[in-house]
């Protein structure tokens, strides 16, 4: 039997080819022996939606082996736990009748990972220590190459506000990696790992009633499994809630069924319970309780007041804390030594009335240079991208980037520049931009003047609040389809878009497929035949969110 969770990454397309036609060398007699079932991983706000999980059930259809139950396809824009529980419940009565397998029926909870409590006396401070800094080295321990198991520990030299008024915050942060021996192209990703927001790790401890100095291990009860912890230990509960638990995530539904066990109120229990099923009362009840309300692990303890867990068993259950990839808004050609970030500072309130806030711009803004005090300091490293400039400076590139969507293009604009002052020759380069307020979140805006007064750049910039009608970038960008077929179609350019994915990202390409049609002279499979070219020459390209 072969099962296959499949992402939807584009670029991971090549996985399964490699995989199948190794497997087709032998196919005569493996093939047909396999069965298979296939769950994809995906998010239907990206173009390549489980392209993975689609092209790999098929093929091994193709190659002989047996589906045993019906692809399933997760959306992590919707509830892929949920889409996962119901394909599970159908396929699992599948396997059971073509295997003979008798179904137990209610599935038994049982825990990955036992506790062991470390007195003061049986373990060393040492221990301690290498278990809680295995990710954070100290000073001395730093040595590259740095990457997601091994981040440097940069200074943040710059720590400013962008923003000129209103109610929200956009941060610039400079990160110094001169000693890191760490390189980065313009379009780059800087991965940051953040630390929760102290208050939540102390009103987790006071929720489940724990010691948070207190020191711990979990151990994997399965023996010959090579992840041996869930995270780095032993360690405090402190240092583990501070950076390797991911607390303010929505807490998906198998997690609920866990809490259900440690309710002592029967009405509490039945709530838990019905939110962690696949029936309709269910769903809608988790989507109105948890998910609307976005209610996150200390919410949730909160509001179910006999629900008190141990911690142990909550570090266990929550997902681990990743780090957050920002587009990189400057390039080495102009900053060798530093880094920088553009990033608006998450907050808002919730239906409960409560304040949530981003882990790592919270924990950003909370650290800025001070004089006469040490720098602060953030674990790093850099994620290479392949959203690039093209090597010729001659060719022309259109960039569609509103709020902090402009931060590669910053980058874009530094190295064109630079190219230009060297007596390069340098195609047009065209900006779209947008934000609410002139006078308010016109973020690098002299900058972006200056690049403008010198020729460097072509701005079109949307205020969207500045007038009682709201004008967007795709606006702007949609009454100028000669301009984009002429880029495009007509002089080999490239086209760019960074921001957000569910909506602008789609409302973009529409708009470029419409310029393509109705300035190129294509019908509508012609135009998206001819995108689809332009992506793959990385003509067209996107670094996108949702």
């Amino acid at each position: 039997m072969l099962a296959v969770c499949a992402n939807t990454c584009k670029h991971n397309l090549r996985i399964p080819w490699y995989i199948l036609n190794k497997i087709q060398v032998d196919r005569n007699c493996l093939i047909p022996k396999l069965k298979h079932m296939v769950f994809g991983l995906g998010n239907k706000t990206y173009e390549h939606y489980n392209a993975v999980a689609i092209y790999l059930d098929k093929r091994l259809e193709e190659l002989g082996a047996t589906r045993v139950y019906e692809l399933g396809m997760g959306d992590d824009d919707a509830n892929i736990e949920d889409d996962f529980i119901t394909w599970k419940e159908k396929f699992w009565p599948s396997v059971c009748e073509k295997f003979n397998i008798e179904s137990t029926g209610e599935e038994e909870l049982t825990r990955q990972f036992s506790l062991i409590n470390h007195s003061s006396g049986d373990i060393s401070p040492n221990d301690v220590f290498k278990g809680e800094m295995s990710r954070l080295h100290s000073l001395e321990m730093q040595r590259p190459p740095f990457d997601a198991k091994n981040p440097f520990l940069a200074q943040i030299k710059v720590n400013r506000e962008l923003h000129k008024g209103g109610d929200r915050s956009c941060l610039h942060v400079e990160l110094d990696i001169s000693d890191s021996k760490m390189r980065y192209e313009a379009g780059d990703h800087v991965a940051v790992y953040p630390t929760n927001d102290v208050n939540l790790v102390n009103r987790l401890g006071e929720l489940t009633g724990a010691k948070l100095d207190d020191v711990f291990s979990l151990v994997n009860t399965d023996q010959e499994s090579s992840k041996k912890h869930p995270f780095p230990c032993p360690t405090s509960y402190r240092t583990a809630l501070s950076h390797y638990i991911e607390i303010t995530a929505l807490p998906r539904t198998h997690i609920l069924r866990e809490l259900v066990e440690y309710c002592t109120d029967e009405e509490d229990k039945k709530k838990l319970l019905l939110m962690a099923t696949n029936s309709p009362e269910g769903k809608a009840l988790y989507q109105s309780f948890v998910a609307d309300a976005c209610r996150h692990i200390v919410h949730i303890l909160e509001d179910i007041k006999s629900c008190r867990p141990s911690l142990d068993h909550i570090c266990e259950l929550l997902p681990r804390l990743q780090p957050r990839y920002y587009s990189i808004s400057s390039s080495p050609k102009l900053h060798p030594e530093t880094v920088h970030i553009t990033a608006v500072v998450v907050q808002y309130k919730t239906a409960t009335g409560r304040v949530n806030k981003g882990v790592a711009t919270t924990w950003l803004a909370e650290h800025k240079p001070l004089s006469g005090e040490p720098l602060p300091r953030v674990p790093v490293y850099i994620r290479k991208s392949q959203f690039r400039l093209p090597l010729q400076t001659q060719t022309p590139i259109l960039m569609v980037g509103p709020g902090t969507g402009l931060a590669p293009f910053r980058g874009f604009l530094q190295e064109r520049a630079i190219a230009r002052k060297n007596g390069k020759e340098v195609g047009s380069t065209i900006l779209y931009f947008g934000c609410r307020n002139r006078d308010q979140d016109y973020i690098y805006r002299e900058e972006l003047e200056e690049y403008e007064k010198n020729g460097d750049v072509t701005l079109n910039v949307a205020f969207s609040r500045d007038q009682e009608k709201k004008v967007y970038v795709t606006h702007l960008l949609e009454n100028n389809l000669d301009q984009i077929w002429d880029v495009i179609g007509k002089r080999n350019g490239h086209f760019y878009i960074c921001g957000d994915a569910k909506n602008m990202a789609v409302d973009v390409r529409n708009i470029v497929t419409k310029a393509i049609v109705e300035k190129g002279g294509r019908s509508e499979s012609e135009a998206t035949q001819f995108l689809k070219k332009l992506e793959s020459m990385k003509k067209y390209s996107a670094d996108v969110w949702s």
